[in-house]
Formats: C-alpha cells, structure tokens, sequence
C-alpha cells in the first residue's frame, strides 16, 4: 500500500519544489490545507518561507494547529523545512515575541547585524554552507544516513533556532562566526533549517531515506 504524504499549505510554503522532491522519488504527496487530509496522512511535511507571525496566523486560521500537534503525538513521521522548523519551537523573536507550536522547547532568534571579525554580516543568509555533526546525535538512523560530515545544503533564512536543549541538535553550521543548529530529531520530528529539495542529489536522498524509514 502506498503512503499518504501530505504537504501542508498555509500560504507561505515552498510547496512544489517539495511535492516535486517526492514524485521524483515516486511518492504521490497532496497539498493540502483540509485538517481532515492532515490527520489521514502517514507522513507530514511542513515546509515555509516568510515570517513566523504571519504563519502561525494562518495556521490558526486554517484550523491547523491542533491536527499538527494531534499528527505529532500520534508517532508518524513529521518533517519541518525552513520556517517549518521554527514553527516548532515555542517562540520567536522576530518583529516581537510571536507564540510558536510548542512542540519543541526553545526559541528563534535573528542573526545579529555583524560578523565576528565586526564585519556587517549579509542577512539574509541565502547561501550554500556546510552541516556538521553533533557530539550528541549520530546520523546513522535518521533521515542524513546517506549524508558526509561537512556537506552543503541551501540556505536562505534570516532567523535561526536555538533550542532549549542540545539533545535533539542534530546538525550545526557556522555563519558569521556564529554556530548554531541546522536541524533537529526528536522521536518522530525531524526538520532543517536548509532545503532538502533545493541541494541537489544529497537533498534528495534525505527526502527518500525520510520517506522509506
């Protein structure tokens, strides 16, 4: 039997790029904002470019947030992209303190306007940089398996998360001097900071070893 994947739209997604991600790996995935089709799914995508505030309004709008958080306590597999993995934690920084999902304990903050050598540091980030290993967390049997320490992934962000705990940091990369975390694993959440789907053959191949586990 094939699997349901849905990706949800909240009006701020990179959707088809990742839908496209999935056909290529030969996976049919609907975009969708339909709780209801949210709730049927054996896998979530939240993908999303733009502003948290703005998205969690949306969220709310679209009557998202609570089949989010019932998908996420049923144990199947979520997977959050960018925005959509700021969306997790429990508040961010920008433009205000904005309330988040919650469902990771910690908070977005902006890159800060300089460099460590005081240079003024280009934000956003919209770049091509490198993810690291964590002490913490092995990537053996998670979605990066088939990923090298010190491979590039697409950037383009201006916030980054900084979560409670370095527990779930799966992967760091280092802008401007400042390290900070670039995914996040936690039981049956895995979500980047980087597009998957926009960093070519080894992007991919976190899509297929997500979509197989």
């Amino acid at each position: 039997m094939s699997k349901k994947i849905a990706i949800i739209d909240y009006q701020l997604g990179n959707l088809f790029s990742v839908r496209q991600a999935c056909l290529y790996l030969g996976f049919d995935a609907v975009i969708t904002s339909d709780p209801k089709e949210v709730m049927e799914a054996d896998n979530i995508i939240l993908p999303g470019v733009g502003a948290f505030a703005d998205a969690m309004q949306n969220l709310k709008t679209l009557r998202l947030i609570e089949p989010i958080r019932d998908f996420v306590d049923s144990g199947r597999p979520f997977m959050g992209i960018c925005l959509g993995l700021q969306l997790l934690f429990t508040e961010s920084a920008e433009f205000g303190i904005s309330k988040g999902l919650n469902l990771i304990d910690g908070v977005i903050r902006k890159f800060p306007p300089t460099d460590n050598n005081g240079q003024v540091l280009k934000v956003p980030q919209i770049a091509w940089n490198q993810i690291q290993e964590t002490k913490q967390n092995n990537w053996s049997d998670t979605p990066l398996k088939s990923c090298n320490n010190g491979d590039y992934m697409y950037f383009v962000h201006s916030f980054y998360v900084q979560p409670a705990s370095d527990e779930m940091t799966l992967t760091t990369t280092e802008y401007g001097g400042l390290t900070y975390c670039s995914s996040i694993i936690k039981e049956n959440i895995f979500a980047c900071q980087f597009h998957p789907e926009k960093s070519g053959l080894p992007g991919v191949e976190i899509y297929k070893n997500w979509l197989h586990k």
